[in-house]
């Protein structure tokens, strides 16, 4: 699984016109399910992402955790994350899972993420969706199970 993560002052998802999830001050990612990823890839990244210490505490310093901070939570899935755009001009997506997995592995990310206590909004999967955001800092991180970057 593969996790950009964008620390917000706030951020909105629409589809069709309609906003489905909107937050204040927290951590939106773009969430894209690779092939042969499993739960347990979801629950290393969620315990990684709520809690990086990444918001500033009182003197100024990245020291406090999405967790510590009480932020909210958006996460929005992207397959275009498994991009690959080494060969050619088209990008080839076919390290991204397939999207019955991917829903699945995507729903069960959410889950363990509200299971620990987090306010989680989210867009609609496969939808095509507008996002807005703040991004305060910025501050923008990527992550990946497999820990290649």
């Amino acid at each position: 699984m593969r996790a950009v993560i964008q620390r917000v002052s706030r951020a909105r998802v629409r589809v069709d016109g309609q906003t489905t999830g909107e937050i204040g001050q927290g951590l939106l990612i773009l969430l894209g399910v690779g092939q042969g990823d499993t739960p347990r890839e979801a629950d290393y990244l969620v315990d990684k992402i709520i809690n990086l210490r990444i918001f500033e505490d009182a003197g100024g310093k990245m020291n406090l955790s999405l967790l510590e901070t009480g932020g909210q939570l958006m996460v929005i899935s992207q397959f275009t994350l498994y991009a690959d755009c080494r060969k050619g001009r088209r990008p080839s997506f076919t390290d991204a899972a397939p999207p019955g997995e991917a829903q699945k592995l995507y729903d069960y990310f959410l889950g363990a993420a509200r299971n620990r206590g987090l306010q989680v909004a989210t867009g609609i999967f496969q939808a095509l969706m507008e996002v807005e955001l703040v991004n305060f800092g910025p501050v923008t991180i990527l992550l990946d199970s497999s820990k290649n970057f």
